[in-house]
């Protein structure tokens, strides 16, 4: 079903009044069941909550941990912690009623949010538990919550009841009322489309809201309004005509141009008697590695999973053809990986496994909104039971997926008291070592990919281990996974601790994605794809760009553009949509000198004009760069 005007048009209504019913909601509970009041931005100190049960005591300690968690850094009052909360509470419930439709859509589940209260799933359910969960509404509530937890292993960033952004659950009224909405025959055949969870992020935020943060600031003042006022969605054949010309590209070259992308891939600008020289051996596909460094709600990986799904197959005729081993596993930094024919004993069993090889190996994003990379994760993930839909694989055969490569750039943890308790538990350099790296990370909410951590990583680890010995000269690097992965036990084992707080929790889960956004920085990639933010920094970042980016420093998409191009080894490919005028004003000169002209050259390039970004009204450009050798 393509999207069109009216159907997006449908869709945005639903949201719009999903998100309306959710956050009225919310408010409510957080006011009358909490002491928490989102509109006076007040606190009722807990003691004088009388006339709550255990259970909902516990909920109010951990919303008063998780808003003293958001607050924590100084730069957001009570009233706005407790606005995110609510923000945050809607949009995640309201994501995983959508993500339960969009998997009953798929084969996964049974029917479970499709027809509400009278859902097969529900009534099994309700036969077999018999009258001892309640009414219907807290019977179908319990029902909801044990497939939160069924699907919680494979998306815990969604469905783990117990993060701080899924604590609340609207009562049967407002619950009713959402169920109404998401069973609308308007929006019935969207649930099979992939594109539908982006278009439902997309338009969580208003044109209106976006239209008062322009209205009260020039540049953005914060992490939150760089996101929101650089949220526009990419139009499909933008997403396909980028992945073709990059990652279409790089395989079309490898192969010799023996390959059905050739065919497929319908933007994928080729001679007609185009037949490269074929590489001498071709690369293993679990190491090829895409970046979205803005990542959303993933559509450029969405349409590149479809392309890995060909090269693993091509990958392995590949292989039958010449011998094992014959594929090349160095280039992508990967010694330890078996030949596929010695992995998989067949091609079925390989093919059975791809969708979740391409999640976890092949598709890697960062975003500064922390919803984009819940939506991003669960978009992969729902692409790859529609894989194995298709395939007809049943739910009981599909490998369970591990962590992906989705990443949410959150601020590191500034909780003083918290980071010295947990530094105390540690080794004294371990302690230091992490105290400097979660200084490195100060400016990740507005930086994102663009902070150049590994670039200080070397004088880091040197400034900490340097003086013992040459613990840390031989290999900076190594030694710098084997730190980390002593932090990373380190975090894990303290979030769990029975002695760690609610709030201690939260700040261990911070900065182990500050961690993961180390790793992310490290990684060499491929092919870097993006629709980047345009215009000025946000406020805070704006020194900080300056120095790092000088040839780039006027525009968000110009730097957007050296940093994809600084991830990337020697012929990887990186594909934009960005405004044109960056290929003609003056102020760009420098940039098209040194960056465009300089470390890279221009493959394609398409002049697209006005109209193509969703209510952005810019000229845009589509283009394509080889980073030379």
């Amino acid at each position: 079903m393509a999207f069109d005007q009216a159907t997006r048009n449908r869709l945005q209504r639903f949201v719009t009044d999903a998100r309306r019913a959710l956050e009225e909601e919310f408010t409510r509970q957080l006011h009358n069941d909490f002491g928490m009041d989102p509109v006076a931005g007040t606190v009722t100190p807990i003691e004088s909550l009388r006339h709550i049960n255990d259970q909902q005591r516990e909920t109010a300690r951990i919303l008063r941990d998780t808003l003293d968690h958001y607050c924590a850094g100084g730069d957001m009052d009570t009233k706005a912690g407790l606005d995110r909360i609510v923000r945050e509470q809607a949009f995640t419930v309201l994501n995983r009623l959508a993500a339960l439709h969009m998997a009953e859509a798929r084969g996964l589940l049974i029917e479970t949010v499709g027809n509400g209260f009278q859902a097969k799933g529900f009534q099994l359910y309700a036969r077999l538990a018999g009258t001892g969960l309640g009414e219907t509404g807290d019977a179908y509530r319990v029902y909801l919550q044990s497939v939160f937890d069924e699907l919680s292993l494979d998306l815990p960033g969604l469905f783990d009841r117990y993060s701080p952004q899924g604590r609340l659950f609207p009562r049967e009224v407002a619950l009713l009322q959402v169920l109404a909405l998401i069973n609308h025959g308007e929006i019935e055949p969207l649930w099979a489309e992939d594109e539908t969870i982006g278009w439902i992020y997309q338009y969580f935020n208003s044109k209106e809201e976006r239209k008062a943060m322009r209205d009260a600031s020039q540049a953005p003042r914060n992490s939150r309004e760089l996101a929101v006022r650089n949220q526009f969605f990419t139009p499909r054949y933008v997403v396909e005509f980028l992945v073709d010309n990059t990652l279409g590209r790089l395989w079309f070259n490898w192969t010799g141009g023996q390959t059905e992308l050739r065919d497929r891939c319908q933007y994928l600008l080729v001679k007609p008697d185009e037949n490269p020289e074929s590489s001498s051996r071709l690369r293993d596909p679990r190491t090829i590695k895409l970046l979205d460094p803005a990542c959303g709600s993933m559509h450029f990986g969405l349409y590149a999973f479809d392309l890995f799904q060909e090269i693993y197959r091509e990958a392995w005729a590949w292989e039958q053809t010449h011998m094992p081993g014959s594929l090349d596993t160095e280039t992508g930094g990967s010694t330890d990986l078996k030949p596929l024919c010695q992995t998989y004993a067949d091609q079925d069993a390989l093919l059975q496994d791809v969708p979740r090889l391409i999640v976890e190996h092949n598709i890697y994003g960062v975003d500064i909104d922390p919803r984009a990379a819940q939506i991003a994760s669960l978009a992969l993930w729902l692409r790859a039971q529609r894989a194995w839909h298709d395939a007809g694989v049943k739910a009981k055969d599909r490998p369970q997926i591990g962590r992906g490569q989705v990443v949410a750039a959150v601020a590191p943890p500034a909780e003083v008291e918290l980071r010295q308790r947990f530094m105390a538990e540690l080794d004294p350099l371990d302690a230091e070592l992490f105290e400097q790296t979660l200084f490195l990370l100060k400016g990740l909410p507005e930086l994102g990919v663009l902070l150049q951590v590994e670039k200080e990583l070397p004088a880091l680890i040197r400034k900490v281990f340097g003086e013992h010995g040459d613990l840390f000269r031989a290999d900076d690097m190594a030694h710098w996974q084997k730190a980390e992965a002593r932090l990373h036990e380190a975090l894990t084992d303290y979030a769990r601790a029975a002695r760690s707080t609610y709030q201690g929790r939260l700040f261990a889960e911070d900065a182990l994605q500050g961690l993961r956004m180390i790793d992310h920085c490290r990684e060499v990639f491929d092919v870097v794809v993006m629709n980047p933010p345009f215009g000025a920094t946000a406020v805070g970042a704006k020194a900080v760009m300056q120095e790092a980016y000088p040839n780039s420093k006027n525009d968000l998409l110009a730097i957007f553009v050296e940093r994809g191009l600084e991830l990337m080894r020697a012929e990887a490919r990186l594909g934009a949509i960005t405004s044109r005028t960056c290929f003609f004003l003056t102020s760009f000169q420098r940039w098209r000198e040194e960056i465009l002209l300089g470390i890279a050259q221009p493959e394609v390039v398409a002049d697209l004009g006005l109209g193509v970004m969703d209510d952005a009204w810019v000229e845009a450009a589509a283009y394509t760069l080889e980073k030379r050798a």
